[in-house]
């Protein structure tokens, strides 16, 4: 273990130097390798969401990506435990396609502020006031929510779901400034519950062909045009990149919208002399620490207090004490299951 202890300590001091002091690698290294050790005694696999920790990020990781890419590839192994390092909607996903594995948490809690702004009861109630009309509901939410609704989608093909259903109205949940940002892409008017009048009546007088929720991402909702219009007085020639979860001002005045995955593959496929991403602080770091030739600017310092909650101790405690399961309930882990099956066949 030594040996793989130093091979380890060596990559990470090669890619995180400049990141994390010297003298705290050695110690992360010493849990990797630890990690890695029981993983293989347990026949189970690690999945690292692209918002965790450099450290993390880099040595244990199994599959890395968005949430849903790391549910489906997790689905396909042969594996008996999930390790899932991310928060606990995404964990929930993977059991939700792999009823038949252990799904391991890292954390008692690591939840969602986006995934806990809307319950299931908030969408039959929903239903229950445009009834007939489809629902959408963002991956970013919790199993019995998705059990509601009629498919989900992703940050990155939101708008071919929308497009998909051919429906003159779409409820679209929870997150408010997805939806803005789905809405404008696909010409909808949108307009949210709380804003509509009370009665059906009233309602029908209200031209709008989508209908969001007032839930929000804390990290995202924090980046403004304000930060945009900074940043381009000083480094005019860096290009600018937002997740779709920020507000429909700020992904417009970006060079560049999109999911994590896209945003990786965006720098990976274009030469700037500089890039800016205005998303959770850790993918910075480990596009960053990866990809050496390109500059990632770091000067947007928001780290998701939930995704923070994972550790390398979080993750050999979750392998050598089995917790924490994360269980669904049969009858709603196939409902959810189809919303999300139904998603993956659009792609």
């Amino acid at each position: 273990m030594k040996i793989e202890a130093e091979t380890i300590y060596k990559d990470l001091s090669q890619k995180l130097l400049n990141i994390v002091p010297d003298s705290e690698l050695r110690h992360l290294a010493e849990l990797a390798c630890e990690i890695n050790q029981l993983k293989r005694e347990k026949n189970a696999i690690i999945l690292c969401h692209n918002y965790m920790t450099p450290a993390l990020f880099h040595s244990v990781a199994d599959i890395a990506g968005d949430s849903l890419e790391l549910s489906r590839k997790a689905a396909q192994t042969d594996r008996d435990i999930i390790v899932f390092c991310g928060v606990k909607f995404m964990a929930e996903t993977a059991k939700i396609l792999s009823p038949e594995k252990t799904v391991l948490l890292p954390a008692d809690k690591a939840g969602c502020s986006l995934a806990e702004s809307i319950t299931a009861a908030d969408v039959r109630m929903l239903k229950e006031r445009f009834p007939g009309v489809p629902v959408v509901t963002y991956v970013n939410t919790y199993a019995d929510v998705k059990a509601e609704c009629d498919i989900c989608c992703t940050s990155g093909n939101a708008v071919a779901v929308v497009e998909s259903l051919n429906a003159d109205t779409v409820i679209f949940l929870p997150d408010e400034f997805l939806a803005k940002n789905v809405a404008a892409e696909t010409g909808k008017h949108i307009i949210l519950p709380s804003l509509l009048p009370g009665g059906s009546e009233e309602e029908t007088q209200i031209e709008y062909q989508m209908i969001g929720w007032e839930g929000r991402c804390e990290v995202h909702e924090i980046f403004s045009v304000q930060d945009i219009i900074n940043v381009r007085k000083s480094f005019p020639d860096a290009v600018i990149l937002a997740h779709p979860e920020c507000s429909p001002e700020v992904t417009q005045a970006a060079d560049f919208s999109g999911s994590t995955s896209a945003m990786i593959n965006h720098v990976e496929e274009t030469s700037a002399p500089r890039y800016l991403l205005l998303t959770e602080c850790a993918m910075s770091d480990n596009i960053a620490s990866a990809r050496p030739d390109k500059e990632i600017m770091r000067l947007c310092r928001v780290r998701c207090p939930h995704m923070n909650e994972i550790t390398l101790e979080g993750t050999l405690n979750a392998l050598k004490y089995n917790r924490y399961v994360i269980e669904v309930p049969e009858d709603i882990r196939i409902r959810a299951e189809r919303s999300v099956v139904r998603m993956l066949q659009i792609g």
